[in-house]
């Protein structure tokens, strides 16, 4: 899963980016015009808090296996329905104070990623763990934008999905 070609290169950076491409998109849902948004492979709905809402969680979860994977203890088994369900607050408009939150909330958790494997250290990164992906391997995992890219940039989106 090794994306990063510069092995020097902090992976969280990898994860900076991906926040900053969501928010990007997040500032073009104030146009949402209520209908979701079907995901490639045509599978799952998206609308614009899921997607926040996703990855949110998505980052919560890989942050904690790497905490236990550093701290030497199990991970708690993932037992959400993650992107299988659409909740009701997912259906809300999508409005200035929700983007304001994600423009808080999501940067803080990317710093989260740096900060922590800096302090891991770069012998840690590509560091194998048995039946998990690498440092790096996660934090690019986490770094794609996917679930916003699913809902995209609707100042430019034309029609339907």
């Amino acid at each position: 899963m090794t994306e990063n070609t510069n092995t020097n290169t902090n992976p969280g950076e990898v994860v900076v980016a991906g926040v900053e491409r969501i928010l990007v998109l997040a500032r073009t849902w104030l146009a949402w015009d209520g209908r979701p948004r079907l995901a490639e492979g045509g599978e799952r709905l998206y609308t614009p808090h899921k997607a926040i809402r996703r990855h949110t969680h998505h980052l919560i979860d890989h942050l904690a296996e790497i905490e236990a994977l550093l701290g030497g203890h199990s991970s708690r088994p993932d037992e959400w329905r993650g992107s299988s369900v659409t909740v009701a607050g997912d259906w809300a408009p999508f409005t200035e104070p929700d983007l304001n939150e994600a423009e808080q909330c999501l940067p803080r958790l990317a710093d989260l990623y740096v900060q922590r494997l800096a302090a891991a250290g770069p012998d840690e990164w590509d560091k194998p763990w048995d039946s998990h992906w690498t440092l790096r391997g996660i934090a690019e995992h986490v770094g794609k934008p996917w679930y916003a890219e699913q809902v995209g940039d609707l100042l430019r989106s034309t029609g339907p999905r």
